[in-house]
């Protein structure tokens, strides 16, 4: 499994539900996307510097990963989605890391 781990700090003025709302919405329309997890950091207890808010999407091969960011950034009926997100979120918070299964099965 590949998981595409994002965190991030909310941009001002958006609430906790309607953010997990429109993610949830959004990663509905992605149909290479096995699996998502969003999570909220507890208490604000943290050993780095990382945002608040965790998404953790799993894709069961690289192809599928590519293919789900090829629709994110070309498909003009999930382009618009993208640009929400991207109003959800501080892009100065951004952080993104790609975890695999390990021992994994290349």
């Amino acid at each position: 499994m590949n998981i595409y781990t994002i965190y991030a700090e909310l941009a001002e003025g958006v609430k906790d539900k309607e953010f997990v709302e429109k993610i949830t919405e959004y990663f509905n329309t992605l149909p290479q996307l096995h699996a998502f997890r969003i999570t909220r950091m507890k208490l604000g207890f943290r050993s780095a510097d990382l945002g608040e808010w965790r998404i953790d999407m799993e894709f069961k091969t690289m192809q599928d990963l590519d293919d789900a960011m090829d629709r994110v950034l070309y498909a003009k009926d999930t382009m618009q989605a993208h640009i929400g997100f991207a109003k959800l979120v501080d892009a100065d918070s951004l952080d993104h890391f790609l975890y695999r299964d390990w021992p994994d099965e290349v």
